[in-house]
């Protein structure tokens, strides 16, 4: 046996040969190709720091950055029949199910929280597009009533994140009837003199547009968020007429009075404390007054 080399030349090579480096460490601008350290990229809300183009974020990254020290409690969301219509296509319903929770490690295409954001208590509920399109069924229609109704509970205004394709058709006339649903959920909060603030991102589509995601109080977008019901290639099919050059884009819907701000995702937070201080007729935030991450606050009258 030479032991020189089968033992100290393999050896001395994995000491000194080059290391691989982990895939997730790194991650691509889809706009303008900038490769971004995973740190900094999550630190920034997965907005590029070079062009500012606003990538997609999960749920809970969002919370994670929205509220206070990161802190939230999620809220209960009854939960639906399964696969109430038998469906399958390429794959059966329930199958496409499991596959979309092993990849966001999510139940379902909606997360709903509570917690404070600038001492200011809030319900915020947000889709993530990554759980099938964030298509809406019966277990987002719940989630938002249930949004709705602790809001109600404990008279706090209600913030919502919008990011999907339309309904859910493996759910067929079940998920349409979300519509109306979600609609009387913005409702009661409008009873109970509530805000009811709408963030929408990229995408906002579908039957989600011709529901809750266009009833709030106050109408946010994020930069170059897709917004509308039908998309433009379809919308040019139908006409044969060549669309306006950020048709549908957040900022052409805020020219044309559909918005109220756009607001990148990184300035998002502050703005949001402001407008909910405001509405529920606080005073306004002081931001050498705001709690450290982790901390513990009072925001109780004196």
């Amino acid at each position: 046996m030479n032991w020189i080399n089968n033992y100290v030349r393999p050896r001395i090579n994995s000491i000194f040969s080059r290391r691989e480096v982990p895939e997730n460490l790194w991650s691509k601008c889809d706009e303008c190709g900038t490769m971004l350290f995973h740190r900094e990229l999550s630190d920034n809300l997965n907005v590029c720091t070079q062009c500012g183009h606003h990538m997609a974020i999960s749920p809970r990254d969002r919370f994670a950055g929205l509220f206070d020290g990161g802190i939230f409690v999620e809220i209960d969301v009854p939960q639906p029949v399964t696969d109430p219509l038998g469906f399958k296509d390429q794959k059966k319903y329930p199958d496409r199910m499991k596959a979309a929770q092993k990849k966001t490690d999510e139940k379902e295409a909606m997360l709903i929280a509570e917690g404070d954001i600038g001492r200011t208590p809030i319900v915020a509920a947000a889709q993530d597009f990554s759980f099938l399109g964030g298509s809406m069924g019966m277990y987002v229609g719940n989630a938002i009533i249930a949004a709705a109704e602790r809001a109600v509970e404990l008279k706090r205004p209600l913030i919502l994140f919008s990011a999907a394709g339309g309904a859910r058709m493996q759910e067929g006339i079940l998920s349409l009837v979300q519509m109306p649903r979600t609609t009387v959920a913005v409702q009661m909060l409008k009873e109970a003199n509530l805000p009811y603030i709408v963030v929408l991102t990229h995408p906002t589509t579908g039957g989600v547009t011709a529901s809750y995601a266009m009833l709030g109080d106050v109408q946010i977008a994020e930069p170059n968020a897709l917004i509308c019901f039908a998309g433009p290639r379809v919308i040019e099919q139908t006409i044969r007429e060549t669309l306006p050059e950020g048709f549908q884009r957040a900022e052409y819907l805020l020219d044309h009075g559909m918005l109220d701000r756009v607001t990148p995702r990184t300035e998002l937070r502050e703005e949001l404390i402001t407008i909910v201080r405001m509405l529920m007729k606080k005073s306004p935030a002081i931001k050498g007054d705001l709690p450290a991450p982790g901390a513990q606050f009072d925001d109780t009258p004196a």
